[in-house]
């Protein structure tokens, strides 16, 4: 019997590998203990910024808020783009970190909607679950009925569970943050071996604007632009496939995915098929001087062209009045700019009146400016390594820089009234491109740091302390103070509207005249009568000037045209709520927002417009309370047919 020994060379590898494992097991237990003291720090930071602004304790919330998402994000940070930190050990982080960074809007409303489109995606999600029936029009946000993926998604998990409709969406929404976090790091991973630029890529897209509450929300876009991210990664495995049938299986894979995005976000659709014109056009333009992306070039358009026919199918089958709920937040926003650009009127002062400290109002500025030097410093990059780098990491990388160079023009849009929404909107889009071209940028200045020993804390320390700037600034520019601080009560606040008042008397025509009836109110009454009351308001438009209702002066005769659409629409009730003669609405809007209504600082109704209901001989008074008043129309004392 011959008895093999092992040899020298043998133990010292069987040693190698026993103290790598130890030194992977401590590593792992000192970012785990490390993480979870700044976690539970961070988290008590939090609750007592929050309880401050509750307590109306101005100005000390600010503070104490980003001293706990700091003491989180910046260890995390560490961690995550450390050379020494394992796969799998990075996975936990960029985990933990996902949830820690959903933390802040889960404490702001735990139990119940609070923002205003969270109002109108609860109501959907809640009326398909005790009717079961989709594409019905929502009365707050009337597009989304024509998109119900996450509204089927909530009503499903909630049936088959029996949590509450809200606390399904709470788990939904939570997976979709995670998966976006992770997904980001999955899509650098398609150019990038090294899992430092995949994590740092995935920390810089956690710092634009809409990560932390716009796109935590129970909204469409939340779930949608998770799943986009997903489809991204898909689309470029279909891109790298190397045989026929893998590029088939992640093309239709991707497909799916596309059908998935369309079904549930119409501007997330968009940007999913404009990204893929980038990626084509981008390995188009590579494929003339290598003809090795001559086969990506035609997968990349073969999915533009399959999200597209998506899309465009889906928009005017299912969805025909999509363009005409986007195009006038478009249109006026290109106006006002036009006008702001000609010395003209319509542009808006930022932080007007705002609450928010001024280092917050500051570091708001000084973020773009913080992009714009890693997006030339991501450029330059990639122009010195264009000869060196992989033919389909290349072309992907020039269409990444074309997405986040995206993001700079949309920041003049802040500058009006009607676009400082969709400006906000677009950021997490475009940030995707930022993140993906910035991230080996920073590890190729922590790499070269590195040898040389004395810069690389300084570097270090420099990247995380603009990493904590722009967290600050892009969230501070985002999202006003009160979307995202409790408070007492302020009237022409969504995220404060729900005062007991106004619960009240939507609970008393539910339980009194029940579910679904038509009425006209203003845009905060409307956001309670709508999703608690589970009634169908309206707050008008252009096309239905449902407002001229409350403008008509005492003794002025009604429009004719209006009462006909109210009578032949069967609207049943108006619900006026008096403030509106005594306070100036917090965001500027009473009812809609290309609303025909002056804001000059003061309330633009008198007493006398919205007491005159109580004299007309066609309304009859049925609720009264301190502010809020509940009217039925009687339109057959007008002797309208």
């Amino acid at each position: 019997m011959t008895v093999t020994t092992a040899g020298p060379a043998t133990g010292r590898l069987s040693a190698g590998r026993t103290r790598s494992a130890g030194r992977a097991w401590i590593a792992g237990a000192g970012c785990a203990l490390t993480l979870a003291v700044a976690a539970a720090a961070g988290a008590a930071a939090l609750v007592t910024a929050y309880r401050r602004a509750e307590w109306g304790e101005s100005g000390q919330q600010f503070a104490w808020f980003w001293a706990g998402m700091l003491i989180f994000t910046l260890p995390a940070t560490f961690w995550a783009v450390r050379r020494g930190t394992g796969a799998r050990l990075r996975l936990a982080v960029l985990v933990g970190y996902a949830c820690f960074t959903y933390l802040p809007k889960l404490l702001r409303n735990p139990a119940g909607p609070l923002y205003h489109d969270e109002y109108a995606h609860w109501g959907q999600s809640h009326d398909i679950l005790l009717d079961g029936r989709l594409f019905e029009q929502n009365p707050i946000v009337r597009v989304i009925g024509d998109y119900p993926g996450l509204h089927a998604t909530v009503a499903s998990l909630a049936a088959l569970t029996g949590l509450t409709v809200w606390h399904a969406a709470l788990l939904i929404l939570v997976l979709a943050h995670v998966l976006a976090v992770l997904g980001v790091a999955a899509l650098a991973g398609q150019l990038w071996p090294d899992g430092r630029v995949g994590a740092a890529a995935a920390i810089v897209y956690s710092l634009n604007s809409s990560f932390l509450f716009f796109d935590t929300q129970l909204g469409y876009e939340s779930l949608a632009i998770s799943v986009l991210v997903w489809a991204l990664v898909t689309g470029l495995r279909a891109i790298r496939a190397g045989s026929v049938g893998a590029r088939a299986g992640w093309v239709a894979l991707t497909a799916v995915l596309a059908v998935a995005i369309t079904a549930t976000h119409h501007l997330t659709a968009l940007w999913l098929t404009g990204m893929f014109i980038l990626l084509a056009l981008a390995c188009t333009v590579h494929s003339i001087r290598n003809h090795v992306l001559v086969v990506p070039a035609r997968t990349a358009w073969a999915l533009t062209c399959a999200a597209a026919v998506v899309v465009a199918l889906w928009m005017g089958a299912v969805a025909p009045r999509t363009g005409s709920y986007l195009d006038p937040y478009l249109g006026r926003a290109l106006d006002q700019f036009s006008g702001l650009a000609g010395g003209g009127a319509g542009g808006r002062t930022l932080f007007s009146q705002s609450i928010a400290p001024w280092w917050e109002q500051n570091a708001a500025f000084v973020a773009p400016v913080c992009a714009l030097f890693f997006m030339v410093g991501a450029a330059a990059l990639w122009w010195r390594r264009r000869h060196r780098a992989e033919p389909v990491t290349r072309a992907a990388s020039a269409a990444m820089l074309a997405l986040g160079a995206l993001y700079f023009p949309a920041t003049l849009l802040i500058l009006t009234p009607a676009g400082a929404e969709g400006a906000r909107r677009s950021w997490a889009f475009s940030y995707l491109g930022i993140a993906i071209v910035v991230a080996p940028l920073v590890i190729a200045v922590l790499d070269r740091a590195r040898r040389r020993r004395a810069l690389h804390p300084v570097a270090a320390g420099a990247l995380l302390a603009v990493c904590a700037l722009m967290l600050v600034g892009n969230n501070a520019a985002g999202m006003n103070p009160s979307y995202r601080f409790p408070g007492p009560p302020v009237f022409g606040s969504d995220t404060r509207a729900a005062t007991p008042e106004v619960l009240a008397a939507a609970a008393w025509l539910r339980a009194t005249q029940g579910r679904e009836a038509r009425l006209v109110a203003d845009r905060y009454s409307g956001l309670i009568f709508g999703s608690y009351g589970e009634q169908e308001p309206t707050t008008g438009s252009a096309t239905f000037p449902a407002y001229d209702l409350y403008r008509a002066q005492p003794g002025e005769p009604m429009p004719a045209a209006l009462l006909h659409q109210l009578r032949s629409w069967r609207f049943e009730f108006l619900v006026v709520d008096r403030r509106m003669a005594e306070q100036v609405p917090d965001i500027k809007i009473y009812f809609e927002t290309n609303e025909p209504i002056p804001h000059d600082g003061r309330p633009a109704f008198t007493p006398a417009q919205l007491t005159k209901f109580d004299h007309l001989p066609w309304l009859i008074k049925m609720y009264d309370g301190p502010h809020v008043a509940i009217y039925r129309f009687d339109f057959d004392s007008l002797g309208l047919r």
